[in-house]
């Protein structure tokens, strides 16, 4: 075959094997058809942060801050299984707290002191950041929820309108369990919570889109807060 086509194939089979080395021993009938999980829902085996807020409660990977312990600084859970380029990835969260604000970082990139930079599927208690695209340590807001957004190689954006963000909100269940599935394919992103598509990009810009990389979750500063995750699983596209 093709040199090209080989490497890439290679590439998946590396990253299937590390997925596997990871998952926990479950049956067919456990995960959708292709998906792997990636959390065993017993410890935090394959995951690593920083010591003293995360655990795992109720069998869902458990961020949490309280008045005792506080949180000054945004800190990351990293997946040590590999760092996807072409995948589906399916979570689903559940944020307490009046000011709960956490993400599902994806292609990003590994900093000191359990930080990252790169892209975030966004997501808050409040009403305005779930299902948007953020850029940590980067561009900040790529795109609001509710958009469908091209952006060219230079940084130009062309945005259209992909549904209203106001209906989109009315699909998020406050204080309780939601789906977050992020797909990333090439230079196209898609967010959905519970079903629906909530942002929408094609991300082209030089020096600042990424190929691959870290998948992490988020544990935000701010008043006590508690994140929490379960059936985690990812199929990587070839």
């Amino acid at each position: 075959m093709p040199r090209s086509i080989a490497s890439t194939t290679m590439a998946a089979f590396v990253l299937g094997t590390l997925l596997l080395s990871f998952a926990p021993e479950v049956s067919a009938a456990d995960v959708e058809d292709g998906f792997t999980p990636l959390f065993n829902g017993k410890d935090l085996t394959g995951w690593e942060g920083e010591p003293g807020y995360w655990s795992v409660e109720d069998g869902a990977i458990t961020g949490k801050t309280t008045a005792e312990k506080p949180l000054d600084h945004a800190t990351y859970l990293f997946w040590r299984g590999g760092k996807p380029a072409d995948f589906e990835l399916r979570a689903t969260y559940r944020l307490e707290g009046a000011e709960g604000n956490s993400g599902i970082n994806f292609r990003s990139q590994e900093l000191p002191n359990w930080d990252v930079k790169g892209y975030q599927a966004d997501m808050e208690t409040g009403p305005t950041y779930t299902g948007m695209l953020y850029d940590c340590n980067q561009r900040g807001i790529i795109m609001e929820r509710g958009q469908k957004l091209v952006i060219a190689e230079d940084g130009k954006r062309e945005v259209t309108t992909l549904a209203p963000a106001a209906e989109l909100q009315k699909l998020i269940k406050p204080n309780d369990w939601n789906e977050y599935a992020i797909l990333a394919r090439g230079s196209e992103i898609i967010l959905k919570i519970n079903g629906t598509a909530t942002a929408h990009v094609i991300d082209r810009e030089k020096g600042k889109s990424a190929a691959d990389g870290v998948i992490t979750l988020q544990l935000h500063p701010g008043p006590p807060m508690k994140a929490q995750f379960k059936n985690i699983r990812i199929k990587t596209l070839q």
